[in-house]
């Protein structure tokens, strides 16, 4: 870069050129400056450099005449370091530590599969700091508020609003994310596994469903999605074995066809960072692919963001469309539903994050490394965030390994462990002179069969470090149906199936609140499908509420209930008590009325008689004392000379005839007969009683 300086110093002139896919795009003079520690830079856009002298200079009075008048140029500069970087070349940095999410996975995209570099040139950030710029002045000064902290009262309350709507959207995510079906299905070039799982109460995992199919060898080609019809009649074969019913299913593609970086950008908006997505304006300028940008299905999350350097760092997936749609036909042409395409290395960590170490104390110093004949990769698990790096053998050097059948190996195959080794402890002195953090052991995930007799002469080369068979299955209950499925010491085959088992659907965004890496998703149709269960899960949550609503109202119910019962039974404590009062004051109630009946009974008999005349009064005095208990007057009939009628009811015949015995024998009776009797019917309280009616003819004595 030649440096020209102007102005005493205060404005710079170099060439700058922009390279774009490997191309030299322009090769123009740029002007920089300085204004209140801030840097400015302008693009003359000639490559003369007397007129770009004359173009720059002019920009340069300008901006210190705005200056000086305090007129805010925001629009029209960018932003880029303080004033103490001003001798230093002009880059962004970048957060070390998830810089490193990613060095090499595929041959086939050895240009794109690097590590990111150290930083990115100003021409990228430059087109996209003035695609932020080109918006609105309301959202340009409403952004400078909210990074200055000045925020209008409708700004706080739009935050404040936005925290509650997190808040509860994680919650909401969290719950539709646990209940959720999902098989998951590995397929590789020597098996098709299958499994489903699911938690006790004390959370700990039960593999409720599992089942493989070892694939005929004769019938696999070297890329395995070229026998559509043959894996997919595994994979029915499979799930129906393990009789799992869900039609949902996650897999994964392999490492070596999938892109993974982390990129620093401009800190931007997610409204802006949406927008630049849709016009192509961030990809292209951060991620150099080989291919068009439309020919990759791709998977973005912010992981972190750094108002201090107004950048942030994103998580960036993509494999080529042509991959994922082929894995995505097979799991359809077998009859089920792809609602998740996750990549190998991240199963891997989902079942290493699913996994309680017995023998590991610090799951930070770990490694997990995949030693297989397809693909071979280590990943450093640095706080909670994946290092990948790739390991390179040549073909050759992949049949050495698969080639070695006893301790006496082959010297070609010594050689290629050393090299292998070589790679391996390369990666864990970077590793460790970078975060000073010691690594320990490294986790083995390999499904070749001489795997144990591998090991052996790793340990030979790395003593100080432990390799180890991964056992996903350690802190997992199998059920004894499943048990007999699985055979051998080696269960680290089963990790990737696991891993992705754990995955559940996450419709509400649940994982953008914990981790990226637990979220990644390459189906192209991912939003479709998100919002269709989004759908199913709102449509069977209202369903729940009616029903949640009716139970509440019988619940208030039986609350009431419960309540007045007992204030009934407190009422009813002194029932019996009552109850006693009540009979001792109705026996006394009983015998006055029957007192009160005898006296109206003798008032109305003494209405009949005139009670002036001596015989009669007398007479009356006798018939009354010959009634006896069970016999009552109705009508007393006197004919004023000495014939006395008497009408009345009895209970029976005997106290009838004890009625005129009874008046025979008065002194004033000459003679008492019965002159007729009938049975007649009363209603009384205890029902219908039948009484004997009765007529006596009664005889006066003459005085």
């Amino acid at each position: 870069m030649e440096t020209i300086h102007k102005k005493n110093g205060r404005l710079h002139i170099y060439v700058r050129q922009d390279k774009y896919k490997g191309e030299l795009k322009s090769n123009n003079w740029v002007g920089r400056t300085y204004i209140n520690g801030k840097q400015k830079v302008s693009s003359s856009g000639t490559t003369n450099l007397d007129e770009a002298i004359s173009v720059l200079e002019k920009w340069f009075d300008e901006i210190q005449l705005e200056k000086n008048d305090n007129i805010n140029v925001n629009q029209q500069t960018l932003n880029q370091n303080q004033e103490n970087n001003s001798e230093k070349d002009v880059t962004t940095p970048i957060n070390q530590e998830n810089k490193d999410i990613l060095t090499s996975t595929s041959h086939a995209h050895n240009e794109t599969m690097k590590e990111p570099s150290k930083g990115l040139t100003i021409g990228m950030l430059e087109k996209l700091k003035n695609f932020r710029f080109s918006k609105s002045k309301d959202n340009d000064s409403t952004n400078k508020e909210q990074f200055k902290g000045n925020a209008n009262p409708k700004t706080k309350e739009n935050k404040i609003k936005k925290v509650f709507q997190n808040f509860f959207q994680s919650k909401v995510s969290k719950l539709i994310v646990a209940g959720e079906e999902i098989a998951g299905l590995d397929i590789t070039k020597e098996a098709i596994r299958v499994a489903q799982v699911s938690q006790d109460k004390e959370k700990n995992w039960i593999l409720d469903k599992f089942s493989y199919r070892l694939l005929d060898q004769e019938k696999v080609t070297e890329n395995i999605i070229e026998n559509k019809d043959y894996v997919a009649e595994e994979i029915a074969l499979a799930m129906s074995n393990a009789k799992i019913t869900s039609k949902n299913v996650a897999l994964s593609i392999p490492v070596t066809s999938a892109i993974i970086r982390v990129v620093t950008s401009p800190l931007m908006t997610n409204d802006e960072l949406q927008k630049a997505i849709e016009t192509d304006s961030l990809w292209e300028n951060l991620i150099q692919l080989t291919n068009n940008l439309n020919d990759y299905s791709i998977f973005h999350q912010v992981i972190n963001r750094n108002s201090k350097n107004n950048t942030m760092e994103i998580l960036f997936v993509a494999s080529k469309l042509s991959d994922v749609n082929a894995y995505a036909s097979i799991v359809k042409k077998a009859g089920l539903n792809p609602v998740i395409i996750d990549v190998r290395c991240f199963t891997l960590k989902n079942a290493y994050d699913n996994t309680k170490f017995k023998s590991i104390t610090d799951k930070g110093n770990s490694i997990i490394l995949e030693l297989g004949i397809d693909e071979n990769y280590m990943m450093i698990i640095h706080n909670n965030t994946p290092v990948i790096t790739d390991i390179f053998l040549r073909p050759q050097e992949k049949e050495h390994l698969f080639n070695v059948k006893s301790e006496q190996i082959s010297t070609e195959a010594e050689a290629v462990i050393r090299r292998y080794a070589m790679q391996v402890k390369q990666a864990i002195t970077d590793y460790e002179s970078k975060y000073e953090n010691k690594i320990t052991s490294i986790q083995v995930v390999s499904s070749l069969k001489n795997i144990s007799l591998l090991l052996s002469v790793f340990k030979k080369n790395l003593p100080t470090t432990e390799f180890v068979n991964f056992d996903p299955l350690q802190s997992v209950s199998v059920p004894s149906y499943n048990s007999e499925k699985i055979t051998g010491d080696n269960k680290s085959p089963l990790s990737s199936v696991l891993g992705l088992a754990y995955r559940k659907l996450d419709v509400f965004g649940y994982y953008k609140f914990v981790t990226a890496v637990k979220n990644i998703n390459l189906l192209p149709n991912r939003d479709a499908i998100r919002q269709q269960n989004k759908l199913k899960f709102l449509s069977g949550f209202a369903l729940k509420g009616v029903a949640g609503a009716v139970a509440g109202i019988y619940l208030l119910l039986i609350v009431f209930s419960y309540f007045q019962i007992s204030t009934n039974k407190e009422k009813l404590v002194e029932f019996d008590q009552v109850q006693i009062e009540f009979d001792k004051l109705n026996i006394e109630f009983l015998k006055l009325a029957k007192q009160r009946k005898e006296m109206q009974m003798s008032l109305d008999l003494g209405k009949m008689i005139n009670s002036n005349q001596d015989t009669s009064y007398r007479t009356l005095a006798q018939v009354a004392r010959s009634v006896p208990l069970r016999v009552n007057f109705t009508k007393i009939t006197f004919d004023g000379n000495d014939s006395l009628i008497i009408e009345g009811l009895a209970f029976s015949d005997q106290d009838i005839l004890n009625f005129i015995v009874n008046l025979n024998a008065k002194s004033l009776i000459e003679q008492a007969s019965l002159a007729a009797m009938k049975v007649v019917s009363t209603e009384t309280t205890t029902g219908n009683n039948n009484k004997k009616g009765f007529i006596i003819n009664c005889k006066l004595k003459a005085i």
